[in-house]
């Protein structure tokens, strides 16, 4: 189905392999920037004296994506072209990050944050849109969608190579190696396919920009335990962003973003069994498994040290395949199937953006300040191991929450 401009609507898109190429070079570049410098921030700033605001610093990004995922993200997508915004987002983003560098010091440790902010505001909606034009390109072969953002996975893992080879992992410079990239995917999204905006659903302006259709979908309730299962599996992944590299460093690794880039070569591997894992068992199970994993490599954690059971860290950093993929790529696939129907498919993935990487996250990242403030100034791996349990209990709680509440009635809701 073609539009009045040529741009295909996606509900019947052709998904040719040179599509698919280019989906993947998008997501490739869109987790590239991401990887090159989250992964290793938390080091960077324990190594420049700025430890007490590593909590702060990952508390910024959920709160970006509060903000912008809403604002950008969700109304924006109404009016205006995803890959339009894809450009913007990611030419003035890039700009930021060539800046960030200059502030990552004692002196100016405030104004680096309210920065990171500014510059998180302006990705954070990408990821969603990322996803959205991925999707809406496919159109009824969603199975392909795992494929393409298993690219992203690449892009993430080419970062912290990158980073660990170059032996930038404790250097603020990671953010130029970012910066360059952000600026490459502004200038390559203009090549994008053209998706059409979410059709608004009423002539009623203020229930399109506040986003009242797709906040409408969790009045399914399976949709809605999901949602907040979501939200708050997304509190203990908080915890591993913001403080696993400062205790890999305090193991005696090394090479942090190297081992940090085992998870997601893991998470490559599970990516490109999703779409048969998907048919076969459905959402449900897959949502459990990745949660579970979640609990255990916590637990993984709190047992290894830098001697005998330094397995037991390596096989943590690992399990990041099956919790990431098992349960944000399912997820993100669960969201667009009960989306697409009601024609809010890019308002939906900015909301389940909001929820984890924003509401989920920020309370991670200051659930998780509060613990580490309670850690020696120069912890101990027997500091951190005490520090590991609470998310492992935490989402060992939230995976039976979800088995006792959760039953998957997803084609029944795309039929009401």
């Amino acid at each position: 189905m073609v539009a009045a401009e040529g741009t295909l609507t996606g509900a019947v898109r052709p998904a040719s392999g040179m599509m698919t190429g280019r989906l993947s070079a998008l997501m490739f570049m869109q987790f590239f920037v991401w990887g090159a410098w989250n992964v290793t921030l938390g080091l960077v700033m324990q190594t420049v004296g700025i430890g007490n605001l590593i909590a702060n610093a990952f508390s910024v990004g959920p709160i970006a994506s509060i903000v912008g995922s809403f604002l950008l993200g969700m109304a924006a997508a109404r009016y205006f072209s995803p890959k339009m915004l894809m450009v913007v987002l990611h030419l003035v983003g890039g700009v930021l990050l060539f800046v960030l560098p200059t502030l990552v010091t004692p002196e100016h440790g405030n104004s680096f944050v309210w920065l990171l902010l500014g510059y998180m505001i302006l990705y954070m909606p990408t990821v969603g849109l990322a996803n959205t034009i991925a999707l809406k390109s496919f159109g009824e072969r969603v199975d392909r969608f795992p494929f393409v953002r298993a690219f992203g996975t690449l892009g993430w893992i080419a970062a912290g190579l990158i980073i660990g080879w170059a032996g930038l992992s404790a250097s603020p410079q990671i953010f130029v190696v970012a910066g360059v990239v952000s600026i490459a995917l502004g200038l390559y999204s203009v090549t994008l396919p053209k998706v059409e905006p979410d059709a608004p659903q009423s002539g009623n302006v203020l229930r399109d920009v506040l986003c009242v259709e797709a906040f409408g979908l969790m009045r399914n309730r399976s949709f809605l335990i999901f949602i907040v299962c979501a939200t708050l599996i997304s509190i203990p992944l908080a915890m591993y962003y913001a403080y696993a590299s400062a205790y890999l460093g305090t193991a005696g690794i090394e090479n942090v973003g190297g081992t940090m880039s085992i998870g997601q070569m893991s998470e490559l591997a599970f990516m490109f069994s999703m779409p048969v894992l998907y048919r076969r068992f459905g959402v449900k199970p897959l949502l459990l498994v990745g949660m579970i994993a979640w609990a255990l490599r916590y637990a993984l954690f709190a047992i290894g040290d830098g001697g005998d059971s330094l397995w037991a860290i390596y096989l943590g950093v690992a399990l990041h395949g099956v919790c990431y993929d098992f349960f944000f790529v399912a997820g993100a696939i669960y969201t667009g199937t009960i989306a697409s129907p009601k024609g809010v498919n890019a308002q939906a993935q900015g909301m389940l953006t909001l929820f984890t990487y924003g509401v989920g996250m920020l309370l991670g990242s200051q659930i998780g300040g509060l613990l580490y403030a309670q850690l020696p100034a120069n912890p101990s791996v027997a500091d951190w191991q005490h520090m590991w349990w609470y998310p492992a209990v935490a989402a060992a709680v939230i995976a039976v929450l979800f088995q006792l509440t959760f039953k998957d009635n997803s084609k029944a809701e795309v039929r009401a």
